[in-house]
This record gives C-alpha cells, structure tokens and sequence, in this order.
C-alpha cells in the first residue's frame, strides 16, 4: 500500500513563502514522478507542477512559473513545493500526488493522492 504524505501547510501573508513536502511510503513504492495539484472552495482541482524523480525534470502551470519550485529527495521519497510570492488567489488545499507524466497532467494521470493540506495567504 502506496500512502503520500503531506506537510507544510499553513497560514500566510500576501507576499509570503511557504514550504511543502510530501513523503511517500509503502514498500513498491516506485513512482514515475511525483505532482501537486491544488483546489479552491468551488473550484476544481488543478495542476501546479510535477517533477520527475530520476532526472528531476520538472513543469509547471503557468500561474505559478517563477514562483513555485519543486524538488526532490529520492532516498526519502519524498518531494518538495517552496511557494514564494504567495497572493490570496493561491489559497487551497494542495494535494501531493504520483503521477505517470509531467506535460499534460489531469487527474487521470494521478496514481495515489495524499490526503491535502490546507494553504491560506491572506490579504
């Protein structure tokens, strides 16, 4: 059983940083790549970025491209989103997620998902 993790979330500033991580456990656990994907109240879920945990390839949704970075720590498993230059159109819940691709990605690509975390800037 494939379980992901996540961590980090929290309340910020407009203009502030916050740091996501999300570890995955589970003994087969061999992911192509790992995702975050986010969603607002009445709004549906969305990509944000993926990275992929040989090479460390990476894609981002255009809203957050040079803002949001993502890396990785393949002997724990675990992935990381540093958000910077929060605004309050970024709050949500964001969810970590093994995904099969980095370009294109839908929920139809998602394996596993974690359980979310909530992120809330304020004005």
């Amino acid at each position: 059983q494939v379980q992901l993790v996540e961590s980090g979330g929290g309340l910020v500033q407009a203009g502030g940083s916050l740091g996501l991580s999300c570890a995955a456990t589970g003994r087969t656990f061999n992911s192509y790549a790992m995702g975050w994907f986010r969603q607002a109240p009445g709004k549906e879920r969305e990509f944000v970025g993926a990275i992929t945990m040989s090479r460390g390839n990476t894609n981002y949704a255009d809203f957050v491209k040079g803002r949001f970075t993502l890396s990785r720590d393949n002997a724990k498993n675990t992935v990381y989103l540093q958000m910077n230059s929060l605004s309050p159109e970024d709050t949500a819940v964001y969810y970590c997620a093994s995904v099969r691709r980095i370009v294109a990605v839908t929920t139809g690509a998602v394996d596993y998902w974690g359980q979310g975390t909530q992120v809330t800037v304020s004005s």
